[in-house]
Parts: structure tokens; sequence; C-alpha cells
């Protein structure tokens, strides 16, 4: 028995040290020691913590004019009687969030939710109360930028650089689903600058998590694991009403030039212009330019006034990178 343990020890010695040397060639790295019990436990709270209470909840109302009767909303009452009936005034109520970018309260959210309200008023983690204007709105990006009233001294998320950002990545998205209150849900980067999709009234580019998003958490913040924003949450892919794993957030370098445009004064955001129409490079494209790969997008048209055009650019040329 006794030289049968002594074996044991020794293949067991063997395999441990073969294992070091495979997995650490060169030398033995000392490894990192948990410093406290969110580590030990891989727990997003810390994150959670820190981003949280810079996540408001949005309650907006306005004013529409709307006929008395539902009957005039039948195309057949409608060709009888026309264009006849008395407007009455009816309220309608919006539930969103929102991110608070700069701690004398200044909000971020989604035009869907504020970009037409007559009245705002946001609620933060801790119950305060503000009543809020609107600075700027952009119905194509689906960004508006709110000040908060009589608001100093807030908690504010700082920005991430969304361009480093990569899919796989682990992000938070954080907000006010159904009004039940502030909730965090966690997935990944799905997919980066999706584009040539119509996500709500936004137009642009998105980043695509599969981190739960539901009506309500529209203006929310998408968190990085240190605590930044990646980005503001604002629509699903869905033919439930459900969240399925498809969410869309607005890049946060998109959201830092609509809040600079904000604070210059603009209350309309100004988009850069490069007068380009381009094409995707398909396989087809890639043949004929003699590319192994298709990547890239070929320039279709140019403006006389391009500064693409000044910058040497011409029809036909293949652009790989920004």
């Amino acid at each position: 028995m006794r030289n049968v343990a002594l074996a044991g020890v020794r293949i067991l010695a063997q395999v441990l040290a073969l294992s070091l040397i495979m997995g650490l060639p060169g030398r033995v790295a000392a490894q990192d020691v948990p410093q406290s019990t969110a580590q030990i436990a891989l727990s997003f709270a810390p994150v959670v913590r820190s981003a949280s209470p810079a996540v408001v909840s949005i309650y907006a109302r306005r004013v529409v004019e709307a006929r008395a009767t539902p009957f005039f909303d039948d195309p057949l009452f409608g060709q009888l009687f026309g264009d006849f009936g008395r407007r009455v005034p009816r309220v309608q109520s919006a539930l969103g969030s929102g991110v608070i970018v700069s701690d004398d309260g200044i909000v971020v959210s989604n035009f869907h939710v504020v970009g037409r309200a007559d009245e705002i008023r946001v609620v933060l983690s801790d119950r305060r109360e503000f009543d809020a204007e609107v600075m700027l709105t952009d119905e194509e990006s689906d960004l508006a930028v709110l000040r908060l009233r009589e608001a100093s001294g807030l908690p504010a998320l700082s920005l991430a650089d969304s361009d480093r950002l990569e899919v796989g990545d682990l992000v938070l998205a954080i907000g006010n689903p159904f009004g039940v209150g502030q909730t965090v849900s966690s997935g990944i980067v799905s997919a980066l600058a999706r584009s040539g999709i119509a996500v709500g009234s936004g137009r642009g580019y998105f980043i695509q998590t599969d981190a739960a998003i539901n009506p309500g958490n529209s203006g929310g913040a998408l968190v990085d694991m240190a605590g930044r924003l990646a980005g503001i949450n604002t629509a699903i892919l869905t033919r439930t009403g459900g969240s399925h794993g498809i969410g869309f957030a607005i890049p946060a370098n998109l959201v830092a030039q609509v809040v600079a445009q904000a604070q210059a004064g603009n209350k309309r955001f100004v988009r850069p212009w490069v007068g380009l129409q381009a094409q995707a490079v398909d396989a087809g494209l890639a043949e004929a330019l003699g590319q192994s790969l298709p990547q890239g997008v070929v320039i279709s048209d140019l403006h006389d006034d391009s500064p693409l055009r000044a910058a040497g650019l011409q029809v036909g040329d293949v652009i790989f990178e920004q």
C-alpha cells in the first residue's frame, strides 16, 4: 500500500508540474487574489451601485385634440359626415427612463418619450422629483436632452468611448420597465454599428444587445463593466411586445455630440455633411474590384462641394475605414 501511495503522489506531482508548464509558459505568474466579497461572488453589484443613482424615471404628458366620439375614426362614418365633429382635449401620458450625464441636471432620454411633451417630471432613484425642460431634440437619432430645474450636485454617469466596445463585452441595461421601478438586466454586446434598420423614430446606427429591454426602458442606460454609459436604450425588435433578446442602444459617442450641442445652446442637432453616396461591397462587386473578400464601401456619387472630393476621393474609390 505504501508503494502504491508513493507512486500516486509522484504521478500527482508530475501532473501539477505539467499543468503549470502548459498553462504558464516561461514563468509562473502571480494570480490576482479577490479583494472583496463582490469579487469572490462575481457580482455586478458594485457596477449597479455606482451607475443606478444616475438613471431616472421620466413621466411625460401632452395634451392633444381628439374627436369627441370614436365613430369618426370609422372610414364609412367619415365618408358620410366628413370632417364634422367636435374635438376635445385629451391627455396622453408616456413613461420612460433617462440618464443624468452632468451633475447640474442635464439628462438624456429618447425623443419618442419626451420630444413632444408639454409637461415632464423626472424622478430620481432616491425619490427626489424635478420638473424638466427640453434643451434639444433630434427625432432622427431618437435623442432628447433635458435640464432639471433647480438641480445641482446630482449623481452623473461618465460616457464611455463606444467605438472601443467589442462584440461579447458584458453590459447592463438599467431603466424603469412597465413602471415597476428601477430594474437591472445583464447581457452582452451582440453586434455593433447596426444600421439600415428603422428602430422606433430613430434612423441612425445602434449597439445591439441581448440584455432584456422592455417598454419603459426607453431612454435608460446601457452600462459597461466600468460603470460608464455605453449607450442609451431605445427599442427592441419583437413580434409580441416582449423582449426577445434583440435590443438596440444609441452609442455613447453620438450621445456626447448631442449633449455638447445642447450645452452650446442648439435647439436642433446639426449633423456634419460629407456629400457622399456609397454602396456596401457585396460578392459581385468584390469580384469586379479584384477583392478576395467583400469588404468596405464603394463611392457611387460625390457632391461637387464634398470635403471628401477636396481630399482627393473620387467616384469608384473603396473606403475600408472611417
